[in-house]
């Protein structure tokens, strides 16, 4: 699950790349807030964390504010996860940035739960990698784009 700060650092890189897309200027953190619905309290902290990331700049001035400065298609979504909210793997014994090993586990390659939680972070891995800001801000549904068939339908 993603976190509330992630979840609005999408909203107002979302916000930041449709602007772009209009040859807008740089948005003020007002302006992202209102057109991100997120609150300007939290985003002031998370457009501070974007900008060191690499993903934004900021404007002084009276046409001042922040603006994206990478290209949607070159923003990885798993990347910005693992920026934001840190390592996403379901158990620290599959994270490749993180790895530890389990506390109880005695054999990791017998290990029941890590092969069953491993097929699912793979399959889930395959397609976060896959997906990129641009895949939030077109209008193209990725499930559709992916020819992933939705669970239950």
């Amino acid at each position: 699950m993603i976190s509330q700060r992630t979840k609005y650092a999408l909203k107002a890189l979302m916000t930041l790349a449709d602007a772009a897309r209009t040859d807008q200027p740089a948005l003020t953190i007002e302006e992202i807030a209102r057109r991100s619905a997120t609150p300007k309290r939290f985003l002031e902290h998370i457009l501070l964390d974007l900008r060191n990331i690499g993903l934004i700049r900021s404007k002084r001035g009276r046409a001042g504010g922040y603006m994206l400065i990478k290209e949607p298609r070159t923003v990885p979504i798993g990347e910005l996860l693992r920026q934001m909210d840190g390592p996403i793997a379901p158990l620290p014994c599959l994270s490749r940035s993180a790895y530890q090993p389990c506390e109880d586990c005695t054999d990791e390659a017998s290990c029941r739960i890590r092969r069953m939680f491993g097929q699912v972070y793979w399959s889930y891995l395959l397609l976060i990698e896959s997906l990129t800001l641009a895949d939030l801000t077109d209008s193209v549904d990725v499930i559709d784009r992916l020819s992933v068939p939705v669970p239950g339908e």
